[in-house]
């Protein structure tokens, strides 16, 4: 039983990573800009987080770090595609590219560094219950806070007058501005928010998930993040348990080796791109249900004199 409750346990800790980076790119693409250079983000919050953590000892300063990185190259990339009109996907594989070989070439001298000892976190009591004590209560504090952050997105789109204005701004720009809202600034707060989100996902895998670093340790999680939006048809609640989903079939490969399944573990390494892959295709058989929930505008260009 307790290596169940280790897996469940292993399930929230990678799947908080990827619920963070979606909710993030959610914001972005309810606001109607695509953004596919949340791997690049990830990675370069990643490096500058572990390297403030190495340099400064605080865990606090590391997801500072993390989310201004995140933030700065999601300022850079909303500039280029909300004033200059660039293309949405074009720019944002060119940011993706682009933070692979900066995080790289930044990361070189902290291959061999390493952090402070990570502190045991627990909830007095609760962690001390069989089964459930260790697969729910053990936890690092930013687990618990982003299922908090999900229920709080989905009362601020759904419930506020804020979250109503910025789906218009996806739905219809150009109603959104003739109503008077600064459309390009809505989404270039949006897409900065979105940046820093993805930002803190990077810097907590770098220094909570697996407290190292090493050249390309996202390992395509930005791009399976960018997949879960969809998966979860832009909807917040649907994110985080995708996320967890997606999460559980990461952890898994390891579960299998660990008990002794006699599986390559090339195709275990697989298991959570294919999973990926055949959640899309599903979903691609219903075009209308996809089209229904997607932001209508969503990487469209919006021209304020058109």
């Amino acid at each position: 039983m307790e290596s169940y409750a280790l897996l469940i346990a292993a399930t929230l800790n990678a799947g908080t990573v990827l619920a963070i980076a979606s909710l993030g790119l959610l914001i972005n693409e309810k606001a109607g800009i695509v953004n596919l250079g949340a791997e690049g983000m990830m990675l370069c919050a990643a490096i500058a987080g572990f390297a403030a953590v190495v340099h400064s000892g605080s865990d606090t300063v590391g997801f500072a770090a993390g989310m201004c990185a995140g933030a700065a190259m999601a300022a850079v990339f909303g500039g280029l595609v909300i004033w200059l009109n660039t293309n949405q996907y074009a720019t944002g594989l060119a940011l993706s590219l682009f933070g692979a070989g900066f995080s790289a070439f930044a990361g070189v001298s902290y291959v061999q560094e390493k952090i402070p000892e990570r502190p045991n976190f627990a909830i007095p009591f609760l962690s001390d219950l069989p089964f459930v004590g260790s697969a729910f209560f053990k936890h690092h504090p930013l687990v618990y806070l982003t299922v908090m952050f999900a229920a709080a997105l989905v009362w601020f789109l759904y419930r506020t007058r804020s979250g109503l204005v910025l789906r218009s701004v996806g739905e219809s720009p150009e109603s959104a501005h003739a109503l008077g809202y600064p459309v390009r600034w809505i989404r270039f707060a949006a897409v900065v928010g979105g940046g820093a989100l993805c930002g803190l996902a990077g810097a907590y895998i770098s220094i909570i998930y697996t407290p190292l670093w090493v050249e390309g340790m996202v390992s395509g999680k930005g791009w399976i993040a960018l997949a879960l939006t969809t998966f979860a048809t832009w909807r917040p609640a649907r994110v985080l348990l995708g996320a967890y989903l997606f999460g559980g079939v990461t952890m898994l490969q390891f579960h299998l080796q660990g008990i002794g399944v006699d599986v390559p573990s090339q195709l275990l390494s697989m298991l959570p791109y294919v999973a990926t892959i055949v959640v899309l295709a599903l979903i691609s058989r219903n075009p209308t249900w996809i089209r229904i929930n997607m932001p209508a505008s969503i990487g469209k260009p919006f021209y304020p004199g058109s």
